[in-house]
Parts: structure tokens; C-alpha cells; sequence
């Protein structure tokens, strides 16, 4: 659900499916980009390295760029990979801001975890395999929720900047594995704050 633009991936997954698709430029080779990660092949029909491809989607995908909370290092801002895809930090409330400027619509906290706009306050929610993330989803749920852009695949919608209506483009072989790779990654207790309307927020009726 972390930062918009370059962040939050939707640029890239048109790439990602590029590459999965088989597809090659005619004039690239593998030296062209050597320290890209490599991709998986597609394997999971037969139930092989299911994991080692979802993590390759879940990396090309930005997951993190949304999930996983800045920290300030001696470079400028960096993801704290010890809080990997835990989403936006519990003991980091925030209220919705006043958008007093028509000229800007999106509002990005600190973190690079909880973004405000006409819609609300949206939060990245935790996607590790604790009880407060994914270890209370099924696959079923997950898969609903990214072709739906319903939380848990039922509830309310899914609010920017998460690029979900990219993510459905996805085939289903590609949502068990990143599926499979997530509940593997370890589990971080994070309670992310709940969505908050706005003004411009969808009816009540569908919160």
C-alpha cells in the first residue's frame, strides 16, 4: 500500500510481466543489467521454488517501496529492513491533514508508510506472517484482494496509492507465489492504524 510514483510500483509491473512474459528488446543481453535480481522461472506448476519466484514478484512489484517504513541513514532516507513489510509502525499515529492546496492531492508521512488525499488516510498494512499481517489471510484472500481492490478480498476498498488495478493484471500462478513468499518472511507484530475518511471517501455503506 508505500510511496506514489517511482514507490509504489505501478511502473514497474508493466515491466515485471514484460520479463515473465519471456520477452526480450532484440539489442539487451543479461551484462546489459548485472546487478538486477534474476528472474524465476516459472515453475509453479509442479510446486517448485514457488517462494524463490513470489519473492522475484514481490521485489520487481515495490512491495517494500510502500511496507516496508523509511529510516533516516547516513546517506538520507533508507527502508529499516528490521521492520521488512511491516507496514506502517503502530506507535506512529497520525491524524488526516488539512488539504488547503488544489494543486496538491497527495500527502506522503515521513515513514513513506501513510499517504492523505481526498480519499482519507491510507496506511500500508503489515505483510509479514504474524496475526497482525497476513497470518490471518488466506490465499483466497489475498488473490480477492489484489483482483478486487477489496480489503481481505471483502471489505472496504482499497485506497491509493496502492496500485492494486496494476496487480490484477496478474495471473493467479503469480498471486500464489507472492502469496507463499510472504508467509514465509517472519512475523513482526505491527498493528497498522485503520483507514481513515475523507472528504472525497467512498459511501458509508462501503467502509
Amino acid at each position: 500500500m508505500r510511496k506514489i510514483g517511482a514507490r509504489c510500483g505501478v511502473s514497474v509491473v508493466g515491466a515485471a510481466l514484460f520479463a515473465l512474459s519471456g520477452c526480450q528488446g532484440s539489442g539487451t543481453s543479461q551484462n546489459d543489467a548485472p546487478d538486477r535480481i534474476p528472474a524465476v522461472e516459472s515453475q509453479a506448476a509442479s510446486g517448485e521454488d514457488l517462494v524463490a519466484r513470489g519473492e522475484y514478484l514481490v521485489t520487481i512489484a515495490a512491495c517494500n517501496d510502500c511496507h516496508t517504513p523509511l529510516k533516516m541513514g547516513p546517506n538520507g532516507p533508507e527502508p529499516d529492513m528490521t521492520r521488512m513489510l511491516s507496514g506502517h509502525p503502530e506507535d506512529m499515529p497520525l491524524e488526516m491533514p488539512e488539504l488547503t492546496d488544489p494543486n496538491w492531492m497527495l500527502l506522503g508521512a515521513a515513514t513513506a508508510t501513510a499517504y492523505a488525499g481526498p480519499w482519507g488516510l491510507t496506511f500500508a498494512i503489515n505483510l509479514t506472517s504474524d496475526e497482525t499481517g497476513l497470518g490471518v489471510w488466506t490465499e483466497e484472500m489475498f488473490t480477492q484482494a489484489l483482483r478486487t481492490g477489496k480489503h481481505m478480498g471483502v471489505g472496504r476498498p482499497i485506497f491509493p496509492p496502492m496500485p492494486w488495478h496494476a496487480y490484477s493484471h496478474m495471473t493467479d500462478e503469480d498471486l500464489r507465489a507472492m502469496y507463499a513468499y510472504l508467509k514465509t518472511i517472519p512475523p513482526i507484530r505491527n498493528q497498522a492504524p485503520q483507514y481513515i475518511p475523507g472528504p472525497a471517501a467512498a459511501p458509508a455503506d462501503q467502509k
